[in-house]
């Protein structure tokens, strides 16, 4: 049964495990801040429901509370950041600040970053350029889980792309998605009401598809986007393996089977091939391209065009991405945040834990 809280409740309660924690001011803020946007967006496998991870990770001296955040290699438009353990909560929006300023010099701006954790929704990040008239980019690699086409191995991680581009009267295009069939968030939301997993999501240690929710925990494998090689999984295995490149080999970062785990049944590799998990974000000016004004115009034009497009009987009608979540994000602001009851628990446990009222 789900439970359900306000924005400001749910806030106010990460801001204070994350200044438990021994985060400053301005940091807490922000972690909650992008925890936050996930449930608003009805993101809820990266929402507040991710929190007991970092306090795991935390407990484990795996996150500093109190990084020291440096630009160790830049160019007028790339920048190298050491995210120095940091959560990725604060380094990515860090990085992507970095990229948004160089952006603004150079008409574009790209940053590769090591030494983090977990960032959250990949949305948020990309979404910090569109008031600066940017398109923003970001992607990041994560937990090994993934096996390529054809392997039984877990190599990859979900690793999520997400793009947001401006419009005018239309809201934006935010494309966010991983580049697994599923999301491991979305299996966990399986897991705590006891489902099973569609096909095509998940297969056992022997390679073989399967619905049981817990199969990675039991030595299997998420499945790359397209589930299987007759419907295009190597496209989606393709797409992963170049965030993980982006983000962990151009970065001095972590990849593939190396990248430290965010989930509690895997340990972290004992030969890591470099520092922490990568990011890769970037801004791009649309003036750099054309004029704001015309951009809009066409963006708007393209827009409306996709939402006229004739559809198949039965179906609502052709969704523009990041339509669901920005719906999602005006019910919930207003209605509330609802939360599995096994979420609750682990929440409460926290503040148990960490002698923060929930």
């Amino acid at each position: 049964m789900d439970n359900t809280y306000t924005e400001k409740q749910l806030r106010d309660f990460a801001y204070r495990i994350f200044r438990k924690m021994g985060c400053i001011e301005p940091d807490a803020q922000l972690a909650a801040d992008v925890l936050l946007r996930a449930d608003l967006r009805g993101v809820d496998s990266h929402g507040v429901a991710r929190l007991s991870g970092y306090v795991r990770l935390w407990e484990a001296e795996r996150i500093n509370a109190k990084p020291a955040i440096k630009i160790i290699h830049e160019t007028p438009s790339t920048a190298v950041v050491d995210g120095d353990k940091g959560l990725g909560l604060v380094v990515a929006p860090h990085a992507m600040n970095i990229a948004i300023e160089k952006a603004h010099k150079c008409g574009t701006g790209w940053v590769a970053v090591k030494n983090s954790n977990h960032f959250g929704i990949a949305g948020y990040h990309s979404m910090m350029a569109l008031p600066h008239n940017m398109i923003g980019l970001s992607m990041t690699n994560a937990s090994p889980l993934v096996a390529p086409t054809f392997s039984t191995e877990r190599l990859l991680g979900t690793n999520p792309i997400c793009v947001a581009i401006p419009a005018g009267k239309q809201p934006p295009f935010v494309a966010d998605f991983a580049t697994t069939t599923a999301a491991n968030g979305k299996l966990e939301i399986l897991q705590r009401k006891n489902e099973e997993a569609p096909l095509g999501w998940v297969q056992t240690k022997e390679g073989k598809s399967t619905t049981n929710a817990h199969g990675v925990k039991e030595g299997g494998a998420l499945i790359p986007l397209g589930s299987d090689r007759e419907h295009g999984s190597h496209k989606g295995y393709s797409l992963g393996a170049w965030v993980d490149i982006f983000s962990g080999v151009l970065s001095g970062a972590n990849y593939g089977p190396w990248v430290p785990p965010f989930v509690s049944f895997l340990a972290p590799p004992a030969d890591p091939v470099g520092e922490g998990i990568g990011h890769f974000v970037g801004a791009m000016r649309v003036d750099a391209f054309r004029s704001v004004e015309d951009f809009k115009h066409h963006m708007d034009n393209w827009i409306s065009r996709f939402r006229k497009a004739k559809t198949v009987a039965g179906q609502p009608g052709v969704v523009i991405p990041g339509d669901p979540e920005r719906e999602q994000e005006k019910i919930r602001a207003k209605e509330g945040i609802p939360l599995n009851g096994k979420v609750v628990e682990d929440l409460q446990e926290i503040a148990k834990k960490m002698q923060v009222p929930f």
